[in-house]
């Protein structure tokens, strides 16, 4: 099992947030602990819980590596936050509400997600959102993270009810820009739309050249270390796929054509079911087991 690898962005000033990120190697996942200096009070942002699925089983060690940061930093906890219904990993926010007691949130649109895969597992009465989560945020509403205020901003295309949280100068950008050698993420899911993205990608772009981007994966382009850090000037002066202000056309042919190389991650079918039910298992049946439902031949 690797070593988890962890780096702290420190606060700027007034208003800005700390934020540590926790690289995930088995899926290229970073997860955050964004707190307010002056209160201790943080969210945690996309947080993994580990799935086999040669084996079809989970386990917490990237959770409890960060309820022990938590802990050990002497934060309180005030949000439990993802960005999106992940397809390549299950969310832990079901797990970490439990052992917080703070509540759990997700974009407003995750219930359009939902009708989408509804209709892919044939489960008409599966995934109820509202249920799932206890705050659905919609485009451009506020929360507060101690004395931080923290906005949502819509960020269609990775996926049509993918979010992005701006808090302060730190932006938790999701599965739309990478780091600036990696470019940007695909939009061949259910839902998913390259034009979608390109704007979406342009609305953080249009956030202050110093804001910190934190994006939700790194592949370790040319076997580099992990990277996931990186401000808005610094995303447009040298990210692959935007560098040189490339418009829409050009744009989404590239990210069209990239996208059918790509195969299907090994854990979609089965985070969807989990993700878009809270970071929860399918209810246990009879014998006290739950079990996944996974389509054929459908993708």
């Amino acid at each position: 099992m690797a070593q988890t690898i962890v780096r702290k962005s420190p606060s700027t000033g007034e208003g800005s947030p700390d934020v540590w990120g926790f690289y995930e190697a088995d899926t290229g996942s970073i997860q955050y602990v964004a707190a307010d200096p002056a209160s201790g009070t943080a969210a945690l942002i996309d947080v993994v819980w580990n799935f086999d699925p040669r084996h079809a089983r989970t386990d917490t060690r990237s959770a409890d590596e960060i309820l022990e940061h938590v802990e050990r930093e002497k934060l309180r906890v005030a949000w439990v936050l993802d960005t999106h219904p992940h397809a390549d990993h299950l969310m832990a926010s079901a797990y970490l509400k439990e052992q917080l007691g703070a509540p759990a949130a997700i974009g407003a649109r995750v219930a359009d997600i939902a009708e989408l895969w509804r209709e892919i597992y044939h489960m008409p009465d599966a995934f109820d959102p509202r249920a799932a989560f206890d705050r659905l945020f919609e485009d451009e509403e506020r929360f507060e993270i101690g004395d931080l205020e923290a906005r949502v901003m819509l960020s269609p295309g990775h996926t049509l009810g993918s979010i992005t949280f701006v808090v302060g100068d730190a932006a938790f950008v999701h599965d739309t820009l990478m780091y600036p050698d990696s470019g940007t993420s695909r939009a061949d899911f259910p839902g998913g739309s390259a034009r979608e993205l390109y704007a979406s990608i342009q609305r953080i772009l249009a956030l202050p050249d110093h804001t910190r981007t934190f994006v939700g994966h790194d592949y370790r382009e040319g076997g580099r270390a992990p990277a996931w850090e990186a401000t808005v000037a610094e995303q447009k002066a040298t990210n692959k796929h935007l560098a040189g202000g490339v418009g829409e056309a050009d744009y989404v042919a590239m990210r069209e054509k990239r996208d059918t190389t790509l195969n299907l991650p090994d854990r979609i079918l089965y985070a969807l079911q989990v993700n878009l039910s809270g970071g929860r298992l399918p209810e246990a049946e009879e014998d006290g087991h739950s079990y996944f439902r996974i389509p054929a031949n459908r993708f």
